[in-house]
Formats: C-alpha cells, structure tokens, sequence
C-alpha cells in the first residue's frame, strides 16, 4: 500500500506516464523500420541525461555552519541545450526536478525554440534566510553547477522562490569560477542564466512573460471557443505569485473578468471581477489578500467556482483524483508547472473539459528567456515592445497548432501538444543517431 501511495505521489512517474501515452498515439506514424529506434528514444525519455546532487554548506550569520541538499537535472539536449530554471523550496527533490526537466524539454519544443529541458532546486525555505545568508547559498549552488552548465550546455533561470537577484549573483559567481579555473569563455557568459535584472543583461518583457504568455494563449483559445465578449469570460485563479498576478492583470486589461485569485493562506473572491493591481498593492501593504470588507472563499470552494477558465498558478498536483470531478470551469489554462495527475485528467476528459496543458500555457517565460539569451549572444537589446511582439505570435501559433492537432487525431489539448512536441524531439534523436 506504501508503495502504491509513492508511486501516485510521484511527479516524475506522473511525467513518464504521459510520455508513454503520447508514446502509443505516435508510434503508428514511424515506418516499420524505424519503430525499434521510436521505442529506444521513447525508453531514453524516460529518464533524464544525467541528475547532479550535491551537498551544499554554507555559513550562517550566527558563524555555524548548515547543509543544504541540491539538484540539477539534465533531461534532453537533441534539440539544444538544456534549459529550465532553479527553485528554492522545503519540497524540492530528486524525482522533482526530474519531472520538471522532462516536461521543459517539451515546452521549448512546443513553441519551437531551440532548448532542451533542465532543471534544479534546493531544498530550503528561503523565508527563514537573511539577505546575506541567500546570497552565500546562491553563490554555493552557482559553483556545483559551474562546470555542467554554460551558454551552449545548459542554461538556468529563475523559477519558485527565485528572481533577477539570485541570477545575478549566480552569474557573477560562475564568472569568477571562470577565472579562477581558467577555463577559455568564447560566448558571452551572461548568456549562461536567464531572467537576470536588466542592468546585467535581462531582458525587457521578461518577469512578466509567463503570465502574459498564459493570456495569450487564451486569446487565441477565446477565437476557437467563439467567446465573443471578454465580460462574459469568468476566471478564477489560484495562485497569486508572479505567474497568477500578471495572467490576473494582463487578462483583466483586455477585459476579461477575473473573479477570484487566492494565495497559501487566502482566496479572495467576488463574482464582479476584481481589480489585480489593487489586490496586489493592498498584499503588499498589509501581507494579506483580504481586508474586513472581502469575500474569502476556501481552496475546495474556488475549484468548484462555476467560471469559463480555471487558472491553476500554485504548484504541481494542485487538481487530483479527489477534486477533479468538483471542477465546473468550462477550460483549465495550467500556469503551474504539473499541476493535473493523470487519474484528474481523466476525470476532466470524461466530464468534457478542455484543458490547455502547462506545457504550452507557460512557456511563455522559457521563451522570453530564449530571447534574453539570443540578445546576451549579440550583445544587442530589444525594447520591451518588440519582445512583445516576438512572443505573442509564438505563443498562439503554438495555440493555434495544438487545437489542429487536437481535431484532426480526435485527442485531448494535451495529447495534441504532447504529440508535437515529443515527435519534434524524437525526430532530433533519430536525426542525430542518438538511438
């Protein structure tokens, strides 16, 4: 029964059981001759490249000394180098960040650009460091992956609990490492992490691009659905960090009503629409979402809400088996990285709603990141308006060729795009002699 309960538990075993259903729907496409290779990828895929763990010790402000475990895992390069960003969080591990790369590698092959997929954490509650204490732990985490990462290897960004700062010491760690180790640099080692403050080579668009991403695709999704009038669009969302806060505003200025939005202690709700610049602005003046005058809601409440779009924008394995079938969102756009299990994807198939998948929903961010990387390489800048317009035709042509694929195979949006973007990466194996 343990066992079982684990397995169920797992995100990389939830990762793998989607790639071997896309697996089934794919291999009739590959010629008789090829599908021996087609199983040797698929097997290959299963597990990442290679997964880094170390063991980081840093001092404390007091002078002891504490340990922090750390991962870096490296999924697929076929298509280009490993991408994805680095979290900081008490729930971080191995079969984590596993899962998280796998499902990277997809993401950038679903917008096209050219990335792997990686990722890493460390497992620490960043709330409990002092500035000083944050910074040692991210410079510590820059050097364990200093000599596996670089522009044309693997390059990191920001991700849960992590931000423009952190990449920043990071970058200037790994520069130094550098130096230190003599090693001959031919590109521009800002170009090793993304998401960094504009000052060192961020690029504009880019804290607010997962977001807006999201927003983009249900625009193009809105065409499809023929929702004609953006009031008539509710949305509820759960999660009220970067991600929910810029889908929040970025779908409230184009009209569409955002009805609830809810944080890890709160959700605030009101059936009007809520204005996500003032709800923002008042948690960061007060540390709540809510004052005397709000209506609060609970979790099991808001997603059981009757709204057009349901925004999942918290962390994985939000929407299970247990909860799924309270759902009455007519569409889920997943901003969070995971956030369905196979047995709830299930269940919102059978009670026939649409569920635009992480994969496609957020890689917005990863793609803004692939801009700031293009524009470290040259050394030129684009302004914010033309990251902009860089990113909204990618984002709804990815839309655009999911739902295309969704009707001509008679599969769901996540299949559809799984489809696309698996035999993009199983095709670059194949293409490489990788199997």
């Amino acid at each position: 029964m343990k066992d079982k309960k684990q397995k169920g538990q797992s995100a990389h075993a939830h990762a793998v059981t989607q790639l071997q259903q896309v697996a089934e729907l794919l291999r009739d496409a590959y010629a008789p001759e090829d599908r021996e290779r087609f199983d040797a990828a698929i097997e290959k895929l299963s597990e990442p490249d290679q997964v880094h763990e170390a063991k980081l010790v840093i001092t404390m402000d007091d002078g002891s000394e504490q340990t922090f475990t750390a991962f870096r895992s490296q999924h697929d390069n076929a298509r280009g180098p490993y991408k994805g960003g680095i979290r900081f969080h008490p729930n971080v591990s191995k079969d984590e960040v596993k899962a998280l790369s796998t499902w990277m590698t997809w993401k950038s092959a679903v917008t096209g650009i050219p990335y792997g997929g990686s990722k890493g954490g460390i497992i620490v509650d960043p709330r409990k460091l002092s500035a000083g204490e944050l910074q040692r732990l991210s410079r510590a985490y820059a050097r364990f992956v200093a000599p596996f990462v670089g522009p044309w290897v693997d390059v990191p960004a920001p991700d849960v609990n992590t931000n423009g700062q952190i990449m920043a010491w990071m970058v200037d760690e790994y520069e130094q490492y550098q130096l230190e180790t003599k090693e001959t640099q031919v590109e521009n080692p800002l170009a090793t992490f993304t998401g960094k403050p504009l000052g060192l080579g961020g690029s504009e668009g880019r804290e607010e691009a997962t977001g807006l991403g999201g927003v983009y695709v249900l625009e193009a999704l809105a065409e499809k659905m023929a929702w004609e009038d953006p009031s008539e669009v509710s949305i509820a969302i759960q999660g009220f960090g970067n991600v929910g806060y810029w889908f929040a505003q970025h779908a409230a200025d184009r009209g569409y009503r955002v009805v609830a939005v809810s944080d890890s202690k709160q959700v605030l709700f009101d059936e009007n629409g809520l204005n996500p610049s003032e709800v923002i602005a008042h948690k960061k003046a007060h540390g709540s979402l809510t004052d005397e005058t709000s209506k609060v809601i609970t979790n099991e409440e808001l997603l059981a809400l009757d709204v057009t779009v349901f925004v999942p924008a918290a962390l994985e394995n939000a929407i299970t088996k247990e909860n799924a079938g309270s759902i009455k969102a007519e569409v889920i756009i997943e901003m969070a990285n995971g956030p369905t299990t196979p047995e709830a994807d299930e269940i919102l198939k059978q009670n026939g709603v649409l569920v635009v998948p992480d994969v496609l929903a957020n890689a917005g961010g990863v793609t803004t990141s692939y801009f700031e990387w293009v524009q470290n390489l040259h050394g030129y800048y684009w302004s914010h308006a033309e990251v902009l317009s860089k990113l909204e035709p990618l984002m709804k042509q990815a839309l655009i060729d999911a739902w295309n694929m969704k009707v001509k195979s008679m599969v769901t949006m996540r299949m559809a795009t799984y489809m696309k973007a698996v035999k993009s990466v199983v095709d670059m194996l194949l293409l490489r002699g990788r199997v």
